[in-house]
C-alpha cells in the first residue's frame, strides 16, 4: 500500500513539475516537432508602434499588469531572458516558462525556450507593413521527447500555448491601436 501511494505521489508531482515549469524534461532521445500557428492579425498602428508595444515590457518600463506576467532575468541590448507566468488549471496553477527574446527593429521578435513544460519552443512575431497599418504574424515549433508519449504531451501543451500566444497578440492590436496616431 506504502508503496503505491508513492508511486501515486510522484506521478502528481512530476505532473504537476511538468504542467507548472518546475521540472522540465529533455532528454533529446525520441524527438517529434509540431508547428504552432500561424496566427495572422492586423493591427491598425504602424510597425514601429506595434514593435515598441511588443518590446516594452523587456526592454522599457513596464506596466504593474505585465510585471506580474513577465519578469526580465538578464538585459543585453537586443536580447534578454525572461520568466513568463501564466495561470493554468483554471488559474489554481502557474506554469513558469524562460525564454530568451531577440529584438530586431523593427520587423522581428523571436522567442527561444529555455526551460517550461516541454524541451523546445522557438517562436517569432514579424512585423510588415500594410496600407491599413502593420501585419503581425505569429509562427513557431514545439518539440517534445519519448516518441508517442511526448507527441500526447505536445497535444495537450500546443493547443494551451497557443492560445496564451492568441490572448498576447489580441492585446498587443488592442494597445498599438490605442496609441497609434489618428490616421
Amino acid at each position: 500500500m506504502g508503496a503505491v501511494t508513492l508511486a501515486g505521489a510522484g506521478a502528481v508531482a512530476g505532473y504537476l513539475g511538468l504542467v507548472t515549469g518546475a521540472l522540465p524534461v529533455d532528454l533529446g532521445v525520441g524527438r517529434r516537432s509540431r508547428p504552432l500557428g500561424p496566427q495572422t492579425v492586423g493591427i491598425g498602428a504602424p510597425r514601429e508602434v506595434v514593435f515598441d508595444v511588443i518590446a516594452q515590457p523587456y526592454l522599457g518600463r513596464a506596466t504593474r499588469a505585465m510585471r506580474e506576467k513577465v519578469e526580465v532575468l538578464e538585459r543585453g541590448s537586443d536580447m534578454v531572458l525572461a520568466a513568463h507566468r501564466t495561470p493554468v488549471a483554471g488559474g489554481r496553477l502557474t506554469a513558469t516558462t524562460v525564454e530568451t527574446v531577440r529584438f530586431t527593429r523593427p520587423g522581428q521578435v523571436g522567442f527561444r525556450l529555455v526551460r517550461g513544460p516541454v524541451p523546445v519552443v522557438t517562436e517569432s512575431f514579424t512585423l510588415t507593413e500594410q496600407d491599413s497599418g502593420t501585419r503581425l504574424v505569429y509562427e513557431g515549433e514545439l518539440a517534445t521527447d519519448l516518441w508517442r508519449a511526448g507527441q500526447w504531451w505536445g497535444g495537450l501543451v500546443a493547443p494551451r500555448w497557443e492560445a496564451t500566444v492568441a490572448a498576447s497578440l489580441d492585446a498587443i492590436r488592442q494597445e498599438a491601436e490605442r496609441r497609434a496616431p489618428a490616421r
